[in-house]
């Protein structure tokens, strides 16, 4: 097979979460762990940082991964999903898996993974793991795919275990309740390795207390040692965050979510150097300004054009993320806001959709997965929320409509899903 054959071998023949939803979801390590017996247990040749959380867990992991590649350590990243190519999930100082690689590893191994018929998750995990040995990285970035407790990538014993936040999000796999998704996300904190809390209230706050009091594991909250004394915006859109290390540090990510993202990161990072890890302050400065042009990093409130009209795009899809696009919505300037809208069926879409603009004009419209919501469907649940506007059967017709209908001084939003951002970057 050559690399486009296996690809869609890797599609076709395991379950694709990101294609079919919760049919491709398997509860459970066993799988992970006779995958890992066979490759020979590839993610104990290097030391790993385990990342989690319902939102920023992307953003977290590509800057640490761009902090520790540029204090001179060869980094693995592993993160999901993918926007545009498959390669973008495994990466080494921002450098993508070879095709070839790909390609060799599934005709070598095919006859012995099948048997254990693995999803599409466990076994490019297991891909990255072994790719990772076998290019003697120095430290891998390993973000979980969902949940934590029981997430394949919980086969790992990290250097240091991140949680972002915690966020209703794939409430029919991880519970239906704040603490009930805490406490799987929880299940990445190890016995006596110190723990990142980015943020977390009440009892949300407690699940991880306990958690990490059972496991003898020390516990940081980024919040309430939060590093960042003030902020302010640069002219190219960037943040500029005050710090007593590091003044001026520039945060090249100009979300209004990078903002607690970076207090996690700062308080990560205090926790490697207290490890014995070598970050110098210049590759602190370097990684923020830089993490795009490291990391390859996508998707985060990027700007794909910056007038005439003005575009952006972020993959945000559940409340948690759009709560933040919203307020950040609210704080542009524009004449007209435009949203090109997909979302997927298994959302709570109806929350979503309650935090949407109601000024905006909306473009419905549907990625092309199975797991994509009609775009008929997401028109008549929105009118409940009071969005209006019309329906296109692609991503790529809708975001023509917009630009059609845009003047210079309009602002074009892209999103509602990881899989209507991968759709729209290509065609910038």
């Amino acid at each position: 097979m050559n690399y486009q054959e296996t690809i869609e071998y890797l599609y076709n023949r395991l379950p694709v979460y990101q294609n079919v939803g919760g049919s491709a979801y398997k509860e459970g390590l066993d799988n992970s762990l006779a995958l890992d017996k066979y490759f020979n247990c590839p993610h104990k040749e290097y030391k790993t940082i385990h990342v989690a959380g319902t939102n920023g867990k992307g953003s977290t992991s590509h800057l640490l991964a761009a902090i520790l590649q540029q204090s001179g350590y060869r980094v693995g990243l592993y993160t999901s999903p993918h926007l545009v190519d498959f390669r973008e999930r495994i990466r080494i100082n921002g450098e993508k898996i070879s095709e070839q690689y790909v390609v060799d590893f599934v005709a070598n191994h095919k006859e012995n993974f099948e048997p254990i018929y693995p999803s599409f998750f466990e076994l490019t995990m297991t891909m990255a793991f072994r790719y990772f040995a076998d290019m003697k990285v120095d430290i891998a970035i390993v973000e979980v795919g969902l949940g934590g407790r029981l997430d394949s990538t919980n086969i790992i014993t990290p250097m240091l275990s991140v949680i972002t936040n915690i966020s209703l999000d794939h409430t029919q796999f991880l519970g239906d309740t704040l603490e009930k998704i805490a406490g799987e996300k929880a299940g990445i904190i190890k016995p006596q390795i110190a723990v990142v809390i980015g943020e977390a209230e009440g009892e949300v706050r407690k699940v991880f207390e306990e958690k990490a009091k059972k496991e003898h594991a020390p516990i940081v909250f980024a919040q309430d040692n939060n590093p960042i004394i003030s902020t302010g915006k640069d002219t190219d859109g960037s943040w500029i965050y005050q710090t007593e290390r590091y003044p001026n540090l520039k945060g090249e990510l100009g979300g209004l979510a990078q903002i607690k993202n970076t207090a996690t990161v700062l308080c990560a990072i205090q926790e490697l150097q207290k490890s014995g890890v070598n970050i110098a302050d210049s590759a602190v400065y370097s990684g923020f300004s830089e993490v795009v042009e490291l990391t390859g990093l996508m998707g985060r409130w990027q700007i794909i054009q910056q007038n005439n009209p003005k575009i952006v795009c972020d993959t945000g899809h559940n409340v948690g993320g759009f709560g933040y696009i919203t307020e950040q919505l609210a704080s542009e300037k524009y004449a007209a806001l435009r949203i090109v809208l997909g979302m997927v069926n298994d959302k709570d879409i109806s929350k979503v959709l309650a935090l949407l603009p109601k000024n905006a004009v909306y473009y419905f419209t549907r990625a092309a997965i199975q797991r994509a919501l009609p775009e008929v469907e997401l028109q008549q649940q929105a009118e409940k929320s009071g969005l209006k506007g019309e329906v296109y059967p692609t991503v790529e017709t809708a975001i023509k409509a917009a630009l059609d209908d845009a003047k210079p001084e309009d602002l074009i939003f892209i999103g509602g899903s990881n899989f209507v951002v991968a759709e729209a970057l290509p065609l910038f």
